[in-house]
């Protein structure tokens, strides 16, 4: 017998998977018609709700509602956002196989290396542009972070940075966002306040301290993720050979 195909059982699975796909896609257009539908009657948002922002925005230490919701008001929430981002990028260094950054980069190219530094200054002034804006215009932490995390990449396939070091440095940088936030919040609580709940007076200061930790911990975890899908599978029985590990 070379394979299924060539055995009753394999043409009953043949002639059963335009019927599998037909209900996958049905169960997926059924799933897909209750979640609109789930939507469609949540509730209008409450119309005070920008009114409140707005209220509450002086005393928040950035001028940018946005800011303000995801680092102060809701700052909770962009912890654990953080931190969602943190263990993904940890799951895959931890799942995926052992193999070297080097031998799965390809190799230099000098076209390439010499655009990369060019364009490595600029991508730098952009991202702690996009850091400092964020406190009273579209920017912050994650638009940061991202422009860090291309500028890693590309440091990575044009001057095998991530050949060296990496694993040296993206430990430290994932942990340094989640734990910046976590001591700032243990700091500020007391004195009637709780858990990230700034004083007026230096809310500023703690928000910017804030997204400079998370830009770098956003960068890195993007930055290895990429790296953890370009060595190549995840380690596990589907991608190890019959006889073992390799």
């Amino acid at each position: 017998m070379n394979g299924l195909d060539d055995t009753p059982a394999g043409d009953v699975m043949n002639a059963s998977s335009p019927l599998l796909r037909r209900l996958a896609a049905l169960a997926a257009l059924a799933i897909g018609a209750g979640l609109a539908a789930a939507v469609g009657s949540l509730p209008e948002p409450p119309a005070a709700l920008p009114r409140q922002v707005a209220a509450f925005l002086p005393a928040s230490g950035v001028r940018n509602p946005v800011t303000a919701v995801l680092l102060n008001f809701r700052s909770l929430d962009t912890l654990l956002e953080l931190a969602v981002l943190v263990l993904a990028a940890t799951a895959a260094r931890a799942l995926s196989a052992p193999r070297s950054v080097a031998a799965a980069l390809p190799p230099p190219d000098p076209v390439l290396a010499a655009f990369f530094r060019l364009f490595a200054p600029m991508a730098l002034l952009v991202a702690g542009y996009l850091l400092w804006v964020g406190a009273h215009a579209p920017g912050g932490a994650f638009q940061a972070g991202s422009v860090l995390a291309a500028t890693g990449v590309m440091a990575a396939l044009t001057t095998r940075f991530a050949a060296f070091g990496a694993s040296r440095w993206l430990p430290p940088a994932l942990a340094l966002g989640p734990a910046v936030f976590l001591a700032v919040g243990v700091a500020v609580a007391g004195g009637g306040r709780s858990f990230l709940q700034y004083p007026a007076a230096s809310a500023g200061g703690l928000i910017l301290l804030i997204e400079s930790a998370a830009a770098l911990c956003i960068a890195a975890a993007l930055a290895a993720l990429f790296l953890e899908c370009l060595q190549g599978p995840l380690r596990g029985p589907a991608a190890d050979p019959p006889g073992g590990p390799r």
